[in-house]
């Protein structure tokens, strides 16, 4: 049976829709209009939540104080009209938490750069496992070399590629470089996706994640597990909010 550890920052993702119809009386700022809101995890959370809703077994190792990201939303265009974030703080470093790392078939290291893992950490992580899958907002480097997988947007490769030549190993074999609504490259390949209505992309590389994990795990396929991540990744986004690839995709199949 296999069974999966997420490291990495979470957060609480609130979603607060309304209706913006006129400007406040004393200047011209927007006033909204609360109507109903959503909250679920986010970040980290949302990968671990997403692989339950598939029925993987799994494990989440995050921050002890919780970050808040609340987004007010415009519920007849899904323009987002203001996001408030609030942070938490780390205290101990994952080397001084007794995990076994062996008790696990896959570790994803979902890591928001909000403090909860340094370049150490990662390191650390990566030494003691075989199979790291990680999503990172920091730039990539020589602490990169013993994970097997790396998924970052195709914003974040453009600002770190200059970098990746001065490291002492290749990423060639290691980098998905996810597309937004058109799929991802990996080692040069486009894997495309199925043309869908996007309505929100908050999630979507969390989804990718908990597909491309799910799949790779059962078929040790790397394109067959960027297929099913691809697969994942475009139903959530024709949900507004963050949502559970479990909640959609098993009324489909």
């Amino acid at each position: 049976m296999s069974k999966i550890l997420v490291i990495g920052d979470s957060c609480l993702d609130i979603y607060i829709y309304g209706k913006c119809d006129r400007l406040a009386p004393e200047g011209p700022v927007p006033v909204f209009e609360p109507l109903h809101h959503t909250h679920n995890g986010g970040m980290a959370r949302n990968v671990y939540d997403n692989l339950l809703s598939i029925g993987e077994y799994c494990d989440l190792v995050t921050n002890e104080e919780e970050i808040t990201k609340t987004r007010y939303v415009e519920y007849r265009t899904n323009h987002c009209v203001m996001r408030v974030d609030s942070h938490g703080r780390t205290v101990k470093r994952i080397k001084d938490l007794d995990i076994d790392f062996d008790s696990y078939s896959a570790i994803i290291i979902s890591d928001y750069d909000h403090g909860f893992l340094l370049e150490e950490d990662i390191e650390y992580i990566s030494r003691n496992h075989s199979l790291v899958v990680m999503d990172t907002k920091k730039k990539l480097g020589e602490y990169c070399k013993d994970i097997k997988f790396i998924k970052i947007n195709e914003y974040e490769y453009n600002q770190t590629k200059h970098l990746l030549d001065e490291c002492s190993f290749s990423f060639d074999d290691k980098l998905i470089v996810t597309l937004s609504e058109k799929g991802c490259v990996y080692k040069g390949k486009p894997y495309p996706v199925e043309s869908v209505e996007v309505k929100d992309l908050a999630g979507a590389g969390d989804t990718f994640l908990t597909g491309f994990v799910s799949e790779y795990l059962e078929t040790k396929d790397v394109q067959c597990a960027i297929d099913k991540g691809n697969e994942y990744a475009s139903i959530v986004v024709q949900h507004r909010g963050v949502n559970k690839i479990g909640d959609y995709y098993n009324e489909q199949h």
